[in-house]
Protein backbone atom coordinates (compact mmCIF):
# COMPACT_ATOMS: atom_id res chain seq x y z
CA UNK A 1 0.00 0.00 0.00
CA UNK A 2 1.73 3.59 -1.31
CA UNK A 3 1.53 6.48 0.70
CA UNK A 4 -0.41 9.47 -0.51
CA UNK A 5 1.58 12.58 0.54
CA UNK A 6 -0.39 15.97 -0.32
CA UNK A 7 1.34 19.16 -1.04
CA UNK A 8 0.34 22.40 -0.35
CA UNK A 9 2.17 25.40 -1.72
CA UNK A 10 1.78 28.91 -0.48
CA UNK A 11 2.80 31.67 -2.87
CA UNK A 12 3.10 35.58 -2.26
CA UNK A 13 1.59 36.47 -5.65
CA UNK A 14 3.36 39.54 -7.25
CA UNK A 15 1.41 42.49 -8.82
CA UNK A 16 0.84 41.80 -12.31
CA UNK A 17 1.84 37.50 -12.80
CA UNK A 18 -1.15 35.49 -14.15
CA UNK A 19 -2.89 32.82 -12.26
CA UNK A 20 -2.20 29.99 -14.58
CA UNK A 21 1.00 28.36 -16.01
CA UNK A 22 0.25 29.84 -19.48
CA UNK A 23 -0.36 32.97 -21.11
CA UNK A 24 -0.79 33.68 -25.11
CA UNK A 25 -0.10 36.98 -24.81
CA UNK A 26 3.40 36.04 -22.96
CA UNK A 27 2.63 37.38 -19.89
CA UNK A 28 4.36 36.67 -16.27
CA UNK A 29 2.81 33.46 -15.03
CA UNK A 30 3.25 30.50 -12.25
CA UNK A 31 5.63 28.70 -14.46
CA UNK A 32 7.91 31.60 -13.27
CA UNK A 33 7.89 30.91 -10.14
CA UNK A 34 6.37 27.35 -9.52
CA UNK A 35 8.35 24.35 -10.10
CA UNK A 36 6.27 21.99 -8.69
CA UNK A 37 4.29 19.36 -11.31
CA UNK A 38 0.70 18.78 -10.52
CA UNK A 39 -0.50 21.33 -8.23
CA UNK A 40 -3.10 23.87 -9.07
CA UNK A 41 -4.36 27.27 -7.99
CA UNK A 42 -7.30 26.91 -5.25
CA UNK A 43 -8.74 29.80 -6.80
CA UNK A 44 -7.20 32.79 -8.49
CA UNK A 45 -5.94 36.41 -7.90
CA UNK A 46 -6.79 38.63 -10.99
CA UNK A 47 -3.51 40.01 -12.67
CA UNK A 48 -3.50 43.39 -10.62
CA UNK A 49 -4.26 41.73 -7.12
CA UNK A 50 -1.10 40.49 -4.57
CA UNK A 51 -0.71 38.31 -2.41
CA UNK A 52 -1.64 34.76 -1.11
CA UNK A 53 -2.27 32.15 -3.39
CA UNK A 54 -2.64 28.25 -2.75
CA UNK A 55 -1.24 25.48 -4.67
CA UNK A 56 -2.28 21.82 -4.09
CA UNK A 57 -2.40 18.44 -5.76
CA UNK A 58 -5.45 17.63 -4.23
CA UNK A 59 -8.49 18.31 -6.33
CA UNK A 60 -10.76 17.93 -2.69
CA UNK A 61 -8.62 20.33 -0.79
CA UNK A 62 -8.45 22.95 -3.66
CA UNK A 63 -12.40 23.18 -3.98
CA UNK A 64 -12.69 23.16 0.06
CA UNK A 65 -10.60 26.12 -0.30
CA UNK A 66 -12.48 27.97 -3.09
CA UNK A 67 -15.95 27.28 -0.82
CA UNK A 68 -17.53 28.97 1.52
CA UNK A 69 -15.59 27.14 4.26
CA UNK A 70 -12.41 29.23 4.41
CA UNK A 71 -12.54 32.84 4.78
CA UNK A 72 -10.78 35.07 2.59
CA UNK A 73 -8.36 38.07 3.95
CA UNK A 74 -8.18 40.70 1.86
CA UNK A 75 -5.93 44.41 2.40
CA UNK A 76 -7.94 46.90 0.57
CA UNK A 77 -6.26 50.16 -0.13
CA UNK A 78 -8.81 52.57 -1.33
CA UNK A 79 -9.01 56.20 -2.93
CA UNK A 80 -11.00 58.74 -0.62
CA UNK A 81 -11.43 57.96 2.91
CA UNK A 82 -14.64 55.65 3.34
CA UNK A 83 -18.18 57.05 4.62
CA UNK A 84 -19.71 54.76 7.66
CA UNK A 85 -22.27 54.80 5.14
CA UNK A 86 -20.49 53.15 2.80
CA UNK A 87 -18.50 50.72 5.40
CA UNK A 88 -22.42 49.80 6.54
CA UNK A 89 -23.78 49.03 3.02
CA UNK A 90 -20.77 46.72 2.17
CA UNK A 91 -21.72 44.72 5.87
CA UNK A 92 -25.11 44.37 4.38
CA UNK A 93 -24.51 43.79 1.57
CA UNK A 94 -24.09 45.07 -2.44
CA UNK A 95 -25.30 43.95 -5.97
CA UNK A 96 -22.81 42.81 -7.66
CA UNK A 97 -23.68 41.78 -11.17
CA UNK A 98 -26.38 39.49 -10.92
CA UNK A 99 -25.46 38.22 -6.68
CA UNK A 100 -25.60 40.28 -3.71
CA UNK A 101 -22.57 40.14 -1.66
CA UNK A 102 -21.00 41.72 1.71
CA UNK A 103 -18.26 41.55 3.87
CA UNK A 104 -17.77 38.78 6.98
CA UNK A 105 -16.05 42.06 8.27
CA UNK A 106 -14.43 45.16 7.63
CA UNK A 107 -12.35 47.41 8.87
CA UNK A 108 -10.99 50.80 8.14
CA UNK A 109 -6.65 50.98 9.38
CA UNK A 110 -5.91 54.19 10.78
CA UNK A 111 -2.63 53.73 8.93
CA UNK A 112 -0.77 52.00 6.27
CA UNK A 113 0.06 48.48 7.41
CA UNK A 114 3.90 48.04 8.00
CA UNK A 115 4.52 45.09 6.10
CA UNK A 116 3.23 46.23 3.00
CA UNK A 117 6.16 46.07 0.41
CA UNK A 118 6.38 48.10 -2.65
CA UNK A 119 4.96 47.56 -5.23
CA UNK A 120 6.15 47.65 -9.17
CA UNK A 121 4.62 49.81 -10.49
CA UNK A 122 3.98 51.67 -7.88
CA UNK A 123 0.40 52.58 -6.87
CA UNK A 124 -0.53 56.04 -9.10
CA UNK A 125 -1.50 58.88 -6.51
CA UNK A 126 -3.47 62.06 -6.91
CA UNK A 127 -2.15 64.63 -4.79
CA UNK A 128 -5.41 66.51 -3.84
CA UNK A 129 -6.93 62.67 -2.80
CA UNK A 130 -6.38 60.91 0.21
CA UNK A 131 -6.23 57.15 0.21
CA UNK A 132 -7.33 54.53 2.89
CA UNK A 133 -6.55 51.10 4.12
CA UNK A 134 -9.18 48.43 5.03
CA UNK A 135 -9.36 44.91 6.10
CA UNK A 136 -12.52 43.08 4.34
CA UNK A 137 -13.04 39.50 5.44
CA UNK A 138 -15.25 37.61 2.38
CA UNK A 139 -16.86 33.80 2.57
CA UNK A 140 -16.73 33.04 -0.75
CA UNK A 141 -14.03 34.32 -3.60
CA UNK A 142 -15.59 35.86 -6.72
CA UNK A 143 -14.09 37.19 -9.76
CA UNK A 144 -13.07 40.52 -8.97
CA UNK A 145 -15.63 40.56 -5.85
CA UNK A 146 -13.49 43.11 -3.93
CA UNK A 147 -12.68 45.72 -6.67
CA UNK A 148 -16.84 45.37 -7.91
CA UNK A 149 -17.89 45.76 -4.25
CA UNK A 150 -15.80 48.94 -3.36
CA UNK A 151 -16.49 50.29 -6.86
CA UNK A 152 -20.51 49.99 -6.33
CA UNK A 153 -20.27 52.13 -2.79
CA UNK A 154 -17.58 54.41 -4.48
CA UNK A 155 -14.19 53.24 -3.47
CA UNK A 156 -12.11 52.66 -6.06
CA UNK A 157 -9.04 50.00 -5.01
CA UNK A 158 -5.88 51.01 -5.92
CA UNK A 159 -4.12 47.49 -4.39
CA UNK A 160 -5.47 44.34 -2.94
CA UNK A 161 -3.45 41.87 -1.42
CA UNK A 162 -5.03 38.53 -0.01
CA UNK A 163 -3.34 38.39 3.31
CA UNK A 164 -5.35 35.36 4.37
CA UNK A 165 -7.38 32.44 3.13
CA UNK A 166 -8.79 29.80 6.47
CA UNK A 167 -5.33 28.87 8.42
CA UNK A 168 -3.21 29.62 6.00
CA UNK A 169 -1.60 33.27 5.91
CA UNK A 170 1.16 35.41 3.99
CA UNK A 171 3.16 35.26 7.16
CA UNK A 172 6.76 36.26 6.36
CA UNK A 173 6.64 35.68 2.05
CA UNK A 174 8.11 38.33 0.13
CA UNK A 175 6.21 38.77 -3.46
CA UNK A 176 7.74 35.85 -5.32
CA UNK A 177 8.81 33.28 -2.52
CA UNK A 178 6.67 30.27 -1.75
CA UNK A 179 6.48 27.92 1.65
CA UNK A 180 5.69 24.56 0.50
CA UNK A 181 3.56 22.40 3.24
CA UNK A 182 3.83 18.45 2.89
CA UNK A 183 1.55 16.48 4.83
Amino acid sequence: MSEYFLTVILFNKPHQVMCQFTDKQERTTLKDYIDENEVYAAGRLDYDSEGLLILTDDGRLQHQITSSQYHKHYLVQVEGLPKRAQLDALRKGVPVKDYITQAVSIELLAKKPGFVWKRHPPVRHRKNKPTSWLVIILNEGKNRQVRRMMATVGLPVLRLIRTQIGPWSLESLKPGEKKIVTT
